[in-house]
């Protein structure tokens, strides 16, 4: 993995070694993928002031996010299907976060279980739900999340209906994958990835099989999961929701400052500012975009974190001089994950916290929680315009 120097070679190394259709669904948006390419792109965009002859000595990334320790503002975004990136996947992230001293969130739709992190960590991790229709499953995966420890629920809000992913349609995407010849064309051209599938029994959906009713196999888990997300879900059901978890709350899904106000009324130790990675609303702004107004709105009543279009520590600078708590990365993990399991999570991480670091220095600044809005240049290329910031 020594040749890894950014997110984007992890990427191609993932591209290598993940069959299409599970490396296509963690590298897809909805549609025409606009808002997907909107949060990177949009990144891109922001310029950073660069500061010479500061003291650069005893720098610190080390934060907090929702009140935990953590050794910089990032934390692993809840995703889908992380165990087909690669075998056991959910349990490795968990662990290569757990070790890096950042927070790891479990998705609703994991390959591995609730259960089975807990068993392979020592540290609360955070747990991200689904609101499914069948609430007496919500209610016990809920009961689950509890017993296994964790410390945050991540409440998603913006997957009542299923955006539209052209290229998990075409795929023919599922978990297992059906063995069609081209599903199995796609597996035999990734002979370590299929070592690694057939060394594990965690292949399918581990929160859902065995644990919801009707969902006993493959063939009726796809019909529940297709029946599941609740259309009817509204603001009244997060006091519910809040009120059996009982812990800290996170509420994900934030793209619009009323939504934001919203949010704010519930109790919610956080929000995040999410498109969900581009793969719902194609055409939404991206995060980033957002990001300061919908912080002008809720001002510190709230903690504001940012998820969407992070690929590398100035991205993360970015977001934490525009008034982001944290931040949330779901693709750069998954790529360092199918580039090299363990070991290439925490090298996408080792990355980010690199870039961030000696970012952070040419910036003028020593610790992270001195990072501000005076860090943002805004002035046009070709120009010398600036708004003077205090330093």
């Amino acid at each position: 993995m020594s040749a890894m120097l950014t997110i984007a070679d992890l990427k191609e190394r993932a591209r290598r070694r993940v069959p299409k259709l599970f490396f296509d669904y963690a590298d897809s948006g909805a549609w025409t993928e606009s808002t997907y390419r909107a949060n990177e792109e949009d990144f891109a965009k922001i310029k950073l002031r660069q500061r010479v002859l500061v003291d650069m000595t005893d720098r610190s990334l080390a934060s907090t996010m929702i009140g935990e320790k953590v050794s910089m503002p990032v934390a692993l975004a809840p995703t889908g299907l992380t165990g087909m990136q690669h075998a056991d996947g959910e349990i490795l992230a968990a662990q290569a976060a757990e070790e890096f001293g950042v927070p790891f969130t479990l998705s609703t739709m994991s390959i591995c279980s609730l259960e089975d992190v807990a068993a392979a960590t020592t540290k609360p991790f955070w747990f991200q739900l689904y609101v499914m229709r069948d609430r007496d499953f919500v209610t016990n995966l809920i009961a689950r999340a509890k017993a296994a420890g964790c410390s945050a629920l991540v409440l998603t809000l913006d997957l009542q209906i299923l955006g539209q992913r052209h290229k998990d349609l075409r795929n023919g995407l599922s978990a297992p994958p059906r063995l069609t010849p081209k599903h199995l064309y796609q597996m035999a051209t990734r002979p370590g990835w299929c070592l690694g599938m057939l060394g594990t029994k965690r292949r399918t959906f581990g929160n859902i099989v065995g644990h919801a009713k009707g969902a006993d196999n493959m063939t009726s888990l796809s019909a529940w999961t297709h029946d599941q997300f609740d259309l009817r879900l509204s603001w009244k059901d997060v006091a519910w929701i809040k009120k059996q978890w009982g812990g800290k709350l996170i509420l994900k899904g934030i793209l619009d400052r009323e939504d934001a106000l919203m949010a704010l009324k519930t109790g919610a130790d956080a929000i995040i500012v999410s498109n969900h990675g581009g793969r719902q609303l194609d055409g939404a702004p991206s995060s980033i975009a957002v990001l300061p107004e919908i912080v002008d709105a809720v001002g510190d009543k709230i903690d504001v974190h940012l998820d969407g279009g992070i690929r590398s520590g100035q991205d993360v600078l970015k977001a934490l001089a525009l008034g982001a708590k944290g931040t949330h990365i779901g693709r750069p993990f998954l790529y360092g994950l199918g580039a090299g399991g363990k070991a290439g999570v925490t090298q996408a991480l080792e990355i980010i916290r690199k870039e961030l670091d000696i970012t952070m220095a040419l910036c003028g600044k020593r610790n992270i929680k001195d990072v501000g809005p005076e860090l943002i240049y805004e002035g046009q290329p070709g120009t010398s315009k600036k708004v003077r910031r205090k330093s």
